[in-house]
């Protein structure tokens, strides 16, 4: 009797550890993402694995006008901004992947979001460029160190991506 007694005892201690997740498990999931489908049905994904999160179709249109708005994805590339009718006074604005930016003009670099359907870009001297699609083609609005995207732009001219695909 004594034994059975022992028994159950040790089942039931040892019952909690059975579903308590080892220090392995916890690590494991502390820096990662858990996404729930409708259903029911789990996937985990390390942090570490992810380099952005993208939602399909939330910044394709905008909720006021329904207009399609270009893609992240199309920003990403080799601007040539500057452009006049005779193609003179122009320089390259590179955007890649990772949101860095580069400007062959005084060799600066950047950083570029992508917001609203535009790519907003602030360089390290304090600049900032917007390259935004109008009518069928881009254009690039320069508003100088201390003015915000949407104040009076400096200077507007067109821009074109010379490798529309990542660089």
């Amino acid at each position: 009797m004594r034994s059975i007694i022992t028994f159950a005892a040790l089942t039931a201690l040892s019952l909690p550890a059975l579903y308590a997740k080892t220090p392995q498990q916890k690590k494991d999931t502390a820096n990662a993402i858990v996404i729930v489908f409708k259903d029911g049905h789990r996937e985990t994904f390390n942090l570490a694995d992810i380099s952005r999160v993208e939602f399909a179709g939330a910044s394709e249109t905008t909720a006021e006008s329904g207009a399609g708005l270009p893609s992240r994805g199309q920003f990403v590339g080799r601007w040539v901004v500057g452009v006049n009718d005779d193609g003179n006074d122009t320089f390259v604005i590179a955007l890649r992947e990772d949101g860095s930016a580069m400007r062959s003009l005084h060799e600066l670099h950047g950083r570029w979001v992508y917001v609203n359907g535009e790519a907003r870009i602030t360089w390290d001297d304090g600049a900032q460029d917007a390259i935004r699609k109008v009518g069928s083609g881009f254009q690039k609005y320069a508003y100088g160190a201390g003015k915000s995207f949407t104040d009076m732009p400096d200077n507007v001219t067109k821009a074109q991506n010379t490798t529309p695909k990542p660089i």
